[in-house]
Parts: structure tokens; C-alpha cells; sequence
């Protein structure tokens, strides 16, 4: 069994602009969630490292960085995919994100799928006592927030 939530929207920019405002302007758009937290500190700011192997993320207001997860295919402006972890994550546990950006007309399409939240344990603080259906739905509701908050900076 496997799990995966899927979002889309247009945004009124090229593959190419629409790719690197996703990667290159993260810490701008991204909005934190209590419920999809990276770590159980107050939140930081989002960063990639570009190209396959690089890293995304989180630089915390102490300084210190926490590794949310890695690039697994970098394929600009088309496709983006990365590995995504929450430190409350058990730790050989990761979930992956894809991302795609396709030319419609003036637009592109960006949408997310984000793969593997059935992996985290029914007992993990992750959870937040939901159960799968749930837990997808409220992930779904947050990727829809962030993509609304990415399209207002594109």
C-alpha cells in the first residue's frame, strides 16, 4: 500500500521562472504548519541546495541547520523531486515530494505529489493520532496553503 497526495495550480510565468521561484525563493513563500512541523522548534527558513544530491533546508533562528531532506532529480524547469523528513520522523523514515512544471499556454502548471505518509508509524507524534485518510486530507490542505502562497510570489 502506498499513500501520496496530489495538488496543482497555473501561475502567470514561464517553466523556467515558475521552476526557480520554487527553488531559488522558497524561504519567501513557505509557510509553516503545527501540524506538519520539520522540528519541534519555532520555525525557520527554507533553503535548496541546487542539483541532484543537494540538500533542503531548514536554518533555524539559532543557527542551526536541520537537513529536511535531499534531491533525488533535478530536471530544471521541468521536474523537481526531494526527499522530506520531519525530525519526529522515526530515523530511517522519509517521504518523497515531486514537483513538475508544465507550459500551458502563457502559464505553467506546477503540481506536488507528495508519496509516503503511510510509512509513519500509527503511534508517531507525525501523526497526531489521525488516521491515514485523515492525515492525507490535512496534508493536502497545507500543499494547497503553500501552493497559494508560492503563487502570489510568482
Amino acid at each position: 500500500m502506498t499513500s501520496k497526495v496530489f495538488v496543482a495550480l497555473r501561475v502567470k510565468a514561464t517553466p523556467e521562472r515558475a521552476f526557480e521561484i520554487f527553488v531559488g525563493e522558497i524561504g519567501a513563500w513557505w509557510k509553516p504548519n503545527g501540524l506538519f512541523q520539520t522540528t519541534p522548534r519555532p520555525p525557520g527558513v527554507l533553503a535548496f541546495e541546487p542539483g541532484a544530491g543537494g540538500r533542503l533546508i531548514e536554518t533555524l533562528a539559532n543557527g542551526k541547520v536541520f537537513e529536511i531532506g535531499r534531491i533525488t532529480a533535478w530536471e530544471p524547469p521541468h521536474r523537481l523531486e526531494f526527499s522530506w523528513r520531519q525530525a519526529n520522523f522515526p530515523p530511517e523514515l522519509k517521504t518523497e515530494v515531486e514537483v513538475r512544471f508544465e507550459a500551458v499556454g502563457a502559464e505553467t502548471r506546477v503540481s506536488i505529489e507528495h508519496r509516503g505518509f503511510h510509512q509513519v508509524p500509527a503511534d508517531s507524534a507525525a501523526r497526531h493520532g489521525f488516521p491515514d485518510q485523515v492525515l492525507l486530507m490535512r496534508l493536502a490542505e497545507w500543499w494547497q496553503a503553500l501552493l497559494a502562497s508560492y503563487a502570489r510570489t510568482a
